[in-house]
């Protein structure tokens, strides 16, 4: 038996047990309903466990009083979008996830755009993802009739990957930024345009997604080929390994060599297919 905390709308409750504060969506479940009424909860409803973690950042009273309701809605909206893709979400995302394109449309309304530097890397690193958050920028337009730009396209994906992994978005976001800052430093050390849509640099990002996974993980790469790298290419390796030091602090794990040795005979293929 659960009972109520607030009814947010007709069709969204916070409500609580003894063991849980919970959103539960269902259509028509805040009709007619007080503070303090008990219920059972509806078997085809939506619930919603408050996020431990969120709600040390910010109570969840004070996100409930500000956050107008409709963004919870897109929000679960987009997490149905996510378990149809990928068969699996972390429920933890809701309050996030709402909070974060809440803040979006009041930034558009204030004209405020935060531009995201990162957003081609993010779409080559995490295309699931983003292709969920380009459905999701539709629903977005369809609740509140405006439509986010491509940057927030990008951070919303960032909230998906860290829905369906053990990455947090300011992890994802950092390991991101690592790895743009390092191809910039690549081309200004070196003077050159490294094409962001050619082959080699979407395997490039697809063997740092991966690269990512594993160490988090902790599965090994079944070959070694960081002598024969640091040997041939001695540049892109000391370039991989720069990499690679900086991806270990954001991950708070040790890279084994070998997947400098890996990094650097992709990095050596985007350089020769310059010079």
């Amino acid at each position: 038996m659960y009972t109520v905390i607030k009814v947010l709308n007709n069709n969204t409750i916070l409500a609580s047990n003894t063991d849980e504060e919970v959103i539960i969506m269902y259509k028509g479940i805040g009709f007619s309903k007080k503070v303090n009424d008990c219920f059972e909860i509806p078997r085809n409803a939506k619930k919603y466990l408050m996020q431990k973690e969120y709600n040390n950042k910010r109570k969840s009273n004070e996100i409930i009083n500000y956050i107008d309701p409709i963004y919870l809605e897109i929000a679960s909206e987009i997490i149905k979008l996510i378990i149809q893709k990928f068969g699996k979400v972390d429920n933890d995302i809701l309050l996030p996830l709402a909070d974060h394109i809440y803040f979006a449309i009041k930034r558009m309304d204030d004209n405020i755009m935060p531009s995201n530097p990162f957003i081609n890397d993010i779409r080559l690193l995490f295309p699931d993802e983003y292709e969920v958050a380009l459905i999701g920028r539709d629903v977005i337009k369809k609740f509140v009739s405006k439509t986010i730009n491509e940057d927030e396209v990008g951070f919303i994906t960032l909230h998906i990957h860290s829905a369906i992994s053990s990455n947090q978005v300011a992890e994802s976001m950092e390991a991101t930024r690592v790895i743009h800052e390092g191809i910039v430093k690549l081309q200004k050390d070196l003077n050159i345009i490294i094409d962001v849509q050619s082959i080699s640099y979407v395997r490039l990002m697809n063997h740092i997604k991966f690269l990512i996974l594993r160490v988090n993980s902790n599965e090994k790469l079944q070959m070694d080929i960081s002598e024969f790298t640091k040997d041939r290419f001695p540049f892109a390796y000391e370039q991989a390994f720069n990499m690679c030091k900086a991806l270990s602090k954001v991950l708070k794990k040790d890279l084994p060599e070998s997947e400098v040795g890996y990094l650097a005979l992709h990095l050596e293929r985007i350089l020769s297919s310059i010079q």
